[in-house]
């Protein structure tokens, strides 16, 4: 494949170095015009060949330019010059969206434009962006945009924006979302300077409590930062811009490099492979610092620069912060982060619980959770538009997008925005009803988190603290490569196939012995050379071909915070129960753990 060639249009700044994105060491500046240089780079096989600028040219495509406030960070110059002047969305917008009356253009970004709409249904007002397929696939952001529609279709959670709907036709994708029109927590901060400290809390615990709510649904956001953060007429925080988020699995790292390099954590810049929540914690921490400070922990004119200072921590807290606020944010921008702070202990930090609200003080419900609730009065004014009582209930439980409940979702929300302050209704149910429908022997989904506690604590953190601690698999002081070797001769003795894709990572395949499944099987053979000098030798059997008694999983060691070593074994295919069988039979070998 031939060099491509991408002009990028990046702002100088002092002593014609390029300035980091949209923000200064020294102060949150106001918008000023600089000096413009045209940079060429040359990419090949669609890699750019220099590291150093990666993260700044990531961005979610739902970025719009902004008429009222026309900054465009990095990203958003690049994809100017690389598509021109700017989309438009398709034609017949007003046949496409009969429900809504379309208004004034808010902004135009890459793929199209935003603009404001009245749903007629209601009388509500919404932001409808309108994405251009072309543009979308020319770039190769399908992807990106997908993720974005998949997560926000999820999430009902007062400091999240809201989706409402999305109408696709064969040359633009609508995405109806909630209307948001104070602007970004971005522009307050530099407007204010920095905030008082009860005003910085409780914009701070609008923050951890939707990030904490992400977590609980398995998204990490990868893209923390005030010009993500949008506020409402009334000022509370709606986290937006989920394109570079990435949904968790349980027992499995992430390790692209997104996100703003201030806000990035020590892990991302250095391609480490991260669990997820842990990089939230961390920008969490600077977003906090912005607050308190109205500058950022981490900045430098220079990038290279720029990632020392962030993998090395280097930075000082100014004398004014209090007590509980320098305590607090030392410990969310830990470099290593297996003794980073958590969201759980987050929020039990006193700082945090200060004039905490109502709402805020429990962990909130799950998505799940949530779609079985139906607020009746809301549902009532609904069946008066015309709606079929049965067919709407039924489409709300399983959450399904139509007429109805898109008109059903904007009235709720409208109608505790004004008489609650966003005490959502489902907030309000889970406090008025405490934990009392919360069992302790109930199976719950379990998070994905960078510490390894049990969910089941993690619910009622709010209230009962960190007095119990929770862990699965198992635990041992052994070193770890004598924990491997362990490891090892256990699935030798087992007749368990493995092949190493790490130095403490190994995906693993067991062939159970069944009565009258095995004929006809290829039988495992026995292991020899198991060790080539100090690296364990790659041990496959490709001739057993998928049968019912075929269990695969993987095998992760972990380092605990407690200095201990963790082994996790993950099922990903075949029968629960033999690998339940597998796993009673592997500890019966182990002698190190």
């Amino acid at each position: 494949m031939g060099h491509i060639t991408v002009i990028l249009s990046i702002p100088k700044g002092k002593f014609g170095k390029p300035c980091p994105p949209r923000i200064n060491k020294t102060s949150l500046p106001r918008k000023k015009k600089e000096k413009e240089e045209l940079i060429i780079l040359t990419a090949k096989n669609n890699q750019l060949e220099i590291p150093l600028l990666f993260v700044l040219f990531r961005s979610s495509p739902f970025g719009f330019y902004n008429k009222r406030n026309p900054r465009l960070g990095v990203s958003d110059q690049i994809r100017g010059v690389m598509d021109g002047s700017g989309g438009r969305g398709g034609s017949g917008v007003d046949n496409v969206l009969p429900n809504y009356k379309l208004g004034k253009t808010l902004g135009i970004g890459s793929f199209g434009k935003v603009k404001i709409a009245e749903h007629i249904l209601t009388g509500h007002k919404v932001a409808i962006k309108i994405l251009n397929r072309r543009k979308i696939k020319n770039m190769e952001m399908e992807e990106k945009v997908r993720r974005e529609i998949k997560i926000l279709r999820l999430f009902m959670h007062p400091h999240i924006i809201r989706l409402y709907e999305v109408i696709e036709t064969a040359t633009d994708i609508f995405v109806v979302m909630e209307y948001v029109k104070s602007g970004e927590l971005f522009d307050y901060i530099v407007e204010k300077g920095r905030l008082q400290e009860e005003e910085a809390r409780n914009f701070f615990q609008q923050i951890i409590s939707g990030v904490e709510y992400c977590h609980r649904n398995m998204v990490v956001h990868r893209d923390l930062k005030p010009e993500n953060l949008l506020l409402d007429s009334k000022c509370n925080v709606k986290i937006a811009d989920f394109g570079l988020s990435n949904i968790m699995r349980d027992g499995h790292f992430l390790k692209t490099s997104c996100g703003s390099p201030n806000y990035a954590a020590p892990e991302v810049i250095s391609g480490k492979l991260y669990a997820g929540p842990e990089v939230d914690v961390w920008s969490c921490g600077v977003i906090l610092y912005a607050l308190l400070c109205g500058t950022l922990p981490f900045d430098d004119e220079n990038i290279p620069n720029l990632f020392k200072k962030i993998k090395g921590g280097i930075y000082t807290l100014p004398s004014h912060l209090s007590p509980g606020a320098r305590d607090l944010i030392p410990r969310m921008l830990v470099v290593d982060p297996m003794k980073r702070m958590t969201i759980p202990e987050i929020r039990q930090h006193p700082w945090f619980q200060a004039h905490l609200p109502r709402y805020l003080a429990v962990p909130p419900p799950d998505s799940m959770q949530q779609a079985k609730k139906i607020d009746e009065e809301i549902l009532q004014e609904v069946i008066r538009m015309g709606f079929d009582r049965n067919h709407l209930v039924e489409s709300l439980r399983n959450r399904i997008q139509n007429e109805g409940t898109v008109a059903y979702y904007l009235l709720l929300d409208n109608l505790f925005r004004v008489s609650s302050g966003y005490l959502g209704a489902e907030f309000q149910e889970t406090m008025e009803s405490g934990f009392n429908h919360i069992h302790p022997n109930e199976p719950t989904v379990p998070a994905v988190g960078h510490r390894l506690t049990g969910y089941a604590d993690y619910q009622t953190m709010g209230l009962r603290g960190l007095e119990r601690k929770w862990a699965l698999g198992l635990q041992s002081r052994a070193h770890p490569r004598e924990i491997m070797t362990e490891v090892l001769k256990a699935f030798q003795e087992l007749n368990v196939y493995w092949k190493k894709i790490g130095h403490y990572n190994m995906k693993c395949r067991w062939l159970a012995s069944i009565p009258g499944l095995n004929e006809g099987l290829v039988n495992n053979p026995v292991h020899n050379n198991h060790y080539f000098g100090d690296e364990l030798t790659i041990i496959e059997n490709d001739g057993v071909s998928r049968a019912p008694n075929v269990v695969k999983f993987e095998v992760q060691l972990y380092k605990t915070r407690e200095e201990k070593y963790l082994l996790d074994l993950q099922r990903v295919e075949g029968p629960q129960f033999l690998f339940l069988d597998l796993c009673a039979a592997f500890l019966a070998q182990l002698r190190v753990l």
